[in-house]
């Protein structure tokens, strides 16, 4: 079976590579998210590392988490694991460079907003699908507000629209439209990050993430615990799932 993840050190070791490896969806299920968690706590213990550049082979960055592991009793376990990936991701004591094209929605949004610089191709589209199945974005719903604002966060949970790179830089939602992101995140690394001490640089990103870190740690719990024993206690989240695994609209009772 091709491997999840594939991972690398590059520039004397100081940038870890970590290129998610199951095109064209890349799907952010069990596997993958075990493969990242396992990858990110051995080289952030590092201390010669200075960042993480996470990228995808293909021509999407990824269309998601798995819909499947969504399922009542799949969506605990789930759930846990990829809050604790973005856990991790957000108390790293190293930037994390995102590079997006194509599709990065669902799941695979929440991921690259838990990093810290993100790059996308101008012919991109972000988006949290989430609502057109009935659930919502928990991740998400924390990670989008402080990123662009209340009011856009909300219109891109509620609406379930995505946004093409141009727009998402507009927005806020990223920092650089590149036609090749992965080599614009390995610049900004090359220019920015490379020539610096990897230990004051580690000071750096914590100090600038005091507060923010916390809080979101905070919210992702609370948003979880709303998701599982609440949300999932609804019928029209499990009809939703259903009736996309199935390929057949769904049946809204509005309960």
């Amino acid at each position: 079976m091709t491997a999840p993840l594939l991972i690398s050190r590059e520039q004397d070791g100081a940038l870890l590579r970590l290129t998610l490896n199951r095109p064209k969806a890349n799907i952010v299920d069990a596997r993958m998210i075990v493969a990242l968690d396992s990858a990110l706590e051995q080289a952030l213990a590092d201390p010669e590392l200075k960042a993480v550049l996470l990228a995808a082979n293909g021509p999407h960055f990824s269309f998601g988490a798995s819909v499947e592991e969504h399922m009542p009793e799949s969506c605990a376990a789930m759930l846990n694991g990829l809050h604790g990936l973005l856990r991790r991701m957000l108390e790293s004591p190293v930037s994390i460079l995102v590079a997006i094209r194509g599709q990065c929605l669902g799941g695979g949004l929440e991921l690259a907003l838990a990093g810290h610089r993100l790059f996308a191709a101008p012919s991109s589209s972000l988006g949290q699908p989430e609502m057109r199945l009935g659930v919502f974005a928990p991740a998400a719903s924390c990670l989008l507000p402080p990123r662009i604002g209340q009011s856009r966060a909300e219109d891109m949970l509620l609406s379930a629209r995505s946004l093409t790179g141009e727009d998402a830089l507009q927005n806020g939602l990223v920092d650089q439209l590149a036609k090749d992101p992965e080599a614009a995140a390995v610049d900004y690394f090359t220019v920015h990050l490379a020539p610096k001490s990897a230990s004051s640089l580690r000071y750096a990103v914590r100090a600038a993430r005091l507060g923010y870190v916390e809080s979101m740690v905070k919210k992702l719990q609370v948003v979880e615990n709303m998701y599982l024993y609440e949300l999932m206690k609804t019928r029209d989240a499990v009809e939703g799932l259903n009736a996309f695994i199935a390929k057949r609209p769904a049946k809204w009772e509005n309960r």
